[in-house]
């Protein structure tokens, strides 16, 4: 299992802070410590639905995954991983300070070269060219740490991140989390507005052991629309040392509205401004109407040609232990969504596989979500929704694409007994896309057990 040598800086000079700090500041630091070990069981399964023949292997046309080109009919993988997270408190004084420290690893169960890379569970070794696509490693993982100080209502973060913003939401939805290092800072001075400024500068992904540069996603896969019929632009390519953040957001007393706006800056490829707003209205004990809505534009920079506008919105009518909502969103420009490679875009369409942002798409979305405790079984959750985008623009002459996603996710919780917060959850996905994945059946199956530590 290896570590990057930033990580164990990190984690020494950290420690090293810790241990200098006077044993009669440390009450507070060590009373509000918290600790935790996460056991993260993983079973993935990808099916191409390609019409993959082995004996006519040559003739087929190649399917595209997260960027690979695969003739793979499928990919099937499964792993254990660890998860521990420490959070110190601040000691005492004007300016308290404190550690929070992370280890995460991950153990291949099963991943066989023919059905290996199911898109970002287990890394894959550089085969003799350098280049990714080798064995998958028996064991792989990452140490983190980040220093931490806190003057009246405002903390500092600096080493490793993992934001949960607009403009950058670490995605923590395979094995273990991505992680970014950088330098973040929250401030909740005044009543109701929470800000939000800072810089990343390298990233870590949720299959590697390696603080990279940030890296851009590659625009859904769609084909870019440039207005003087140019050639494709190439600012998927681009990485950056240097991803700027802002934002603020406020809460407007007690009526049920929220409203922000967060700016980003990606050097080299775009600058990005979103605005958002969220209302609940309570209709009665048991009802309420929440709308979410969404405004995004990026524009490019250091002439990357990325240039999109995004509206998205979720209407969602909460009956009871019953959900329906319905949402719609819509691209235009002459790019897709632009955004850091596999982190949560804010996109009230970004479901389980498609992120449904491809240039001039539009898309709308049905979803039901039911608690069973309404039953009497408690712990129990199912959510079910629909996905269907068209208008995508394939290119100058060429007729427009569509896609759609149907997504099921089924999980429970253990209440009591020896069992008690065990959580299986298993999500089920269908894509049939004209861009990107192509036709995927998806499969994923997550055990996961929380043990309190401190």
């Amino acid at each position: 299992m290896k570590f990057s040598p930033l990580a164990r800086s990190i984690s020494l000079g950290t420690l090293a802070v810790a241990l200098s700090i006077p044993m009669a500041a440390q009450a507070a630091f060590i009373e509000d410590s918290k600790a935790s070990l996460e056991l993260r069981n993983f079973y993935m399964n990808r099916d191409f639905r390609n019409d993959f023949d082995s004996t006519k292997a040559v003739s087929k046309p190649t399917v595209q995954h997260n960027g690979y080109k695969s003739r793979q009919s499928k990919s099937e993988e499964w792993a254990q991983g660890f998860l521990l997270r420490y959070e110190s408190g601040f000691t005492e004084g004007t300016v308290g300070v404190g550690v929070d420290a992370y280890g995460f690893a991950g153990l291949k169960l099963d991943s066989g070269r023919g059905s290996a890379d199911t898109g970002l569970l287990l890394p894959k070794n550089s085969n003799s060219n350098g280049k990714r696509g080798g064995t998958v490693p028996d064991s792989y993982g990452e140490l983190g740490a980040t220093f931490k100080a806190k003057l009246s209502k405002s903390t500092l973060k600096a080493g490793t991140l993992m934001p949960k913003l607009p403009t950058v939401s670490s995605g923590d939805g395979r094995l273990i989390p991505q992680t970014f290092t950088g330098v973040h800072i929250n401030s909740q001075e005044i009543s109701n507005l929470t800000a939000d400024i800072g810089r990343l500068g390298r990233m870590n992904q949720r299959n590697s052991t390696d603080n990279a540069p940030i890296v851009l996603n590659g625009f859904s896969g769609n084909t870019t629309k440039r207005k003087n019929n140019s050639t494709r632009s190439t600012a998927h390519q681009t990485v950056t040392s240097k991803f700027d953040f802002a934002g603020v957001n406020y809460t407007w007393g007690d009526s049920g509205l929220s409203t922000g706006y967060n700016f980003a800056n990606f050097d080299g490829a775009y600058k990005q401004h979103i605005l958002n707003g969220v209302y609940t209205l309570q209709l009665a004990d048991n009802q309420s109407l929440k709308a979410d809505l969404r405004y995004a534009k990026t524009s490019e920079d250091a002439k990357s040609g990325i240039d999109n506008k995004a509206i998205s919105g979720m209407l969602t009518y909460k009956l009871g232990y019953n959900s329906f909502g319905l949402g719609y969103q819509k691209m235009s420009g002459d790019t897709g969504y632009a955004y850091i490679e596999l982190v949560d875009p804010f996109l009230t369409n970004y479901v389980q596989v498609r992120d449904f942002a491809a240039t001039d798409e539009k898309s709308w979305q049905a979803r039901y979500d039911y608690n069973f405790a309404g039953l009497g079984i408690p712990g129990l959750n199912l959510m079910t929704r629909y996905v269907k985008g068209s208008n995508i623009y394939m290119g100058k002459g060429a007729s427009r694409g569509s896609e759609w996603e149907r997504d099921t996710d089924i999980g429970y919780v253990f209440q009591d007994g020896p069992l008690k917060n065990l959580g299986v959850k298993w999500r089920n996905s269908t894509v049939r896309s004209d861009i990107s994945v192509g036709k995927v059946d998806e499969n994923r199956l997550i055990v996961s057990y929380t043990i309190p530590l401190m």
